[in-house]
Parts: structure tokens; sequence; C-alpha cells
């Protein structure tokens, strides 16, 4: 399974989303979007899910802890235990073995990240 993670503040919008996405995923055929769990309800999101019509999976912010990532934002740290919440997100999603295929991708407006990850099983 390839897997494109999502991490985004909140004031992000599905054309940010979008962004990050189109640029992270323009070589890979994905097939699943992953992001934590406490984004939940936030509107661009859902707009941007029932666009690209991909499988959604929430990932439980105790499982980003720990995930090695390529990329290291502060705040990410500091609020989930890992770099990138795109990374590890799509890392978590991808299961066991899963690699990162690129670091993640940062919308234009720089308000969301996108990261591609594929399973080690596929």
């Amino acid at each position: 399974m390839i897997v494109a993670g999502l991490g985004f503040s909140s004031a992000a919008t599905a054309d940010s989303l979008r962004a990050a996405f189109t640029a992270a995923a323009a070589l890979h055929p994905v097939s699943a979007l992953a992001t934590v769990a406490d984004k939940e309800g936030h509107a661009a999101l859902a707009e941007f899910a029932a666009e690209t019509a991909l499988p959604l999976h929430f990932i439980a912010p105790a499982d980003l802890a720990g995930q090695r990532t390529l990329s290291c934002s502060p705040r990410s740290r500091a609020s989930y235990g890992t770099g990138s919440v795109a990374e590890a997100s799509a890392l978590a999603a991808a299961g066991l073995g899963a690699r990162l295929l690129s670091p993640r991708q940062i919308s234009d407006d720089r308000l969301a990240t996108c990261a591609i990850a594929i399973g080690g099983q596929t």
C-alpha cells in the first residue's frame, strides 16, 4: 500500500492540502491518505479527502511518537514526538516495514505538508 501522510495547521485549506499532495504524489499511485487523529473533523481535510475519494486513516498521536522521519519540525517534535506528522502518519498507516519514498513536501502557503510511504509488504 502506498500512503500519503498529511500534516497541516488549523488554518490550512483544501487548496493547501491539494498543493502538498500534488507535489508529493506526482510519481506515486497513492491508495490511501493518513493523518493524526486529532485532525479528524477539520473541514478542509474532509473536503480534500472527499475530492480524492481515497480512504482516510486517522493515526493515534501515540503511534506517531518515535517514528523515524527524514524531516524535523520543532513544532511537530514538541506536539507529537516526531519530526514530521506527514511522514510519521504515512509510515504508521503503511504498516510494518514501511519506508518513505521521499521527504515531506510543503504547500506554497506553508500550511500543509504531505509525504509518501510504501508498505513493507506490498
